[in-house]
């Protein structure tokens, strides 16, 4: 059904591997040994991925008050990571490009003593940073200065801040969403974590108003997990106040989130307004920061030495 998977070296010693709709770029740093050892071992568990993941498809696109049972490890990943969000209608396919980030990861690490490393799927990421090393990961977002502070468009992230994974979602993602957000950014323990947090707090984001254009799910795509539930097409201009609100609404969800433990921060983007979780009003990003959120939709978040 899928070409073959695509390995190649790209510049600065990242890894790329392609394979249908799963888009890797990692890079570990350590002793040059180690590092080739756990490179091997990405490229070795690559190829099953996506094929295990294709065996068990119908079952990750039932929703997880029905019960999904998963044999695979990514599918079991994806699963675990949705378990703790099932009070809302969620399916384990919001885990997916987290919970493959988290799989690849899991396998170097297993292969080799690394210093630091990232796994890339589309902008969602697991990294590992061990004691006295750091990790800059670009964001475009307003967190709340705690311990992972977003500084110049940058993410410092080292062993104490406890962050595994960073993801984000929004309209305009690679998926479909019920929301209205630009962007939501959520940082947590593991990428699959934070991949179906995103999700659901992009979900959040959302008000009721004539400048929003939503289509059931299955109009666009008669496979989709997301059944005939209304998803976002189109978001028009919104008012200040509009803005606002689904903003507010999203914070809330997430702040849930992280008050249970789930997620460690989260920043929500709609319109060139940016909401931290720590942001009582509305904050307004001038011209240049408008232009980032806007642009991170598209280009989505990297991380970086």
């Amino acid at each position: 059904m899928f070409a073959p998977p695509v390995i190649q070296e790209l510049a600065g010693e990242r890894l790329h591997l392609s394979h249908g709709p799963i888009d890797v770029v990692l890079k570990a740093w350590g002793r040059a040994e180690e590092v080739r050892a756990a490179y091997r071992a990405a490229v070795a568990r690559f190829p099953a991925i996506l094929p295990e993941l294709c065996d068990e498809l119908m079952d990750l696109r039932r929703p997880m008050h029905e019960g999904p049972v998963v044999s695979g490890k990514v599918a079991q990943r994806m699963v675990e990571a949705c378990r703790p969000f099932a009070e809302v209608f969620v399916t384990p396919m919001a885990a997916v490009a987290g919970a493959v980030a988290d799989e690849l990861l899991a396998e170097m690490t297993a292969a080799a003593e690394l210093e630091r490393a990232f796994v890339n799927d589309g902008g969602d990421i697991a990294v590992l940073v061990m004691p006295g090393h750091s990790l800059d990961v670009g964001v475009a977002g307003e967190f709340s200065r705690g311990a992972v502070p977003a500084i110049n468009g940058a993410m410092r992230i080292d062993a104490a801040s406890g962050v595994g994974g960073i993801a984000t979602s929004g309209t305009r993602g690679r998926s479909f969403s019920l929301g209205i957000a630009d962007a939501v950014t959520v940082v947590a323990h593991t990428a699959a974590t934070a991949d179906v947090a995103a999700t659901l707090v992009a979900n959040a984001v959302d008000i009721d108003s004539p400048a929003i254009t939503c289509r059931p799910a299955r109009e666009l795509d008669p496979d989709s997990d997301l059944r005939d539930l209304p998803v976002t097409v189109s978001v028009g201009l919104l008012t200040p106040a509009d803005v606002g609100a689904a903003l507010a609404a999203g914070a809330e969800r997430a702040r849930g989130y992280r008050e249970r433990g789930l997620i460690l921060d989260a920043a929500l983007m709609l319109q060139g307004s940016i909401r931290g979780l720590e942001t009582p009003e509305r904050l307004t990003v001038p011209r240049a920061g408008a232009q980032a959120a806007r642009a991170w939709g598209r280009s989505r978040p990297g991380a970086r030495t």
